[in-house]
């Protein structure tokens, strides 16, 4: 499994970060989670491009998570490639139906397909997937991911990869992801700011190390400019309360996960 962050900001552009999407890459099929505003220009400078995205799966419905989607699909008409999932928790259906009805010359352009998807496991674009709900101002999923034909190849031990979507931390949430080669889990702001919906590095810190679970690496994104200058301060607020590796996350970054 190829991972590859297309996009570790958030709704506060910083310049250098876009919004959130995130690329997933196996013998069966490609993936791209969220599709935040800017998703489209990182998947273009992929080998996969946006001709290549078999399904897009989306954590939540917040503008800087879907805000490239209707851009998504123009794209993807224009270039010849007019099948698409898109897949998301309750109120996907609606989502894509009303878009497409403020840009309505969209209407009959692609070969769509929608799917809502819960705290279940399903498969996805050559992935076995399983949502987890988290704690955000919106519903919203955690998703756990794992290549479907290793899974049958290595009698389901497979390496995984598991995405926190917006949350804010928590140990069952990191229960969830045990055993998870990566786990890219939101740490939108610094200590210094008072937030909810969001972790601090502190607080995240603490969740990774009260939960009764492990994670092979734990990559920052979904960040705000507040962390700018500040990813030494944040790295090491999360080590005074977790031993484990942990790491900034970065636009174009990617990783194999195998």
């Amino acid at each position: 499994m190829r991972v590859t962050f297309l996009g570790t900001g958030s709704a506060m552009p910083t310049g250098e970060r876009f919004q959130t999407g995130i690329l997933l890459e196996s013998a069966g099929g490609t993936l791209l989670v969220d599709c935040g505003s800017g998703v489209l220009h990182g998947l273009r400078r992929t080998e996969v491009g946006y001709e290549g995205v078999d399904a897009v799966l989306l954590t939540h419905h917040h503008l800087d998570h879907v805000s490239d989607l209707m851009a998504l699909l123009k794209a993807r008409w224009l270039a010849g490639a007019t099948e698409l999932t898109v897949a998301g928790p309750d109120g996907t259906e609606e989502l894509v139906t009303d878009l497409l009805g403020v840009h309505d010359y969209l209407q009959g352009r692609m070969d769509l397909s929608v799917r809502e998807v819960g705290p279940e496991s399903f498969s996805l674009a050559g992935f076995d997937v399983t949502g987890f709900e988290v704690r955000h101002s919106m519903y919203c999923l955690a998703y756990r991911f794992a290549e479907s034909d290793a899974s049958e190849e290595s009698d389901g031990q497979s390496p995984s990869f598991v995405f926190s979507g917006d949350t804010e931390a928590f140990p069952e949430l990191v229960e969830f992801a045990d055993g998870a080669a990566v786990l890219a889990h939101d740490c939108s702001f610094p200590d210094s700011v008072d937030v909810d919906n969001h972790p601090t590095p502190s607080e995240l810190g603490a969740a990774l190390a009260d939960a009764d679970g492990e994670v092979g690496r734990v990559y920052l994104t979904h960040l705000y400019p507040h962390t700018d200058g500040r990813h030494d301060e944040m790295l090491d607020s999360v080590a005074e309360r977790y031993d484990g590796e942990v790491r900034f996350a970065s636009d174009g970054l990617s990783l194999d996960i195998d």
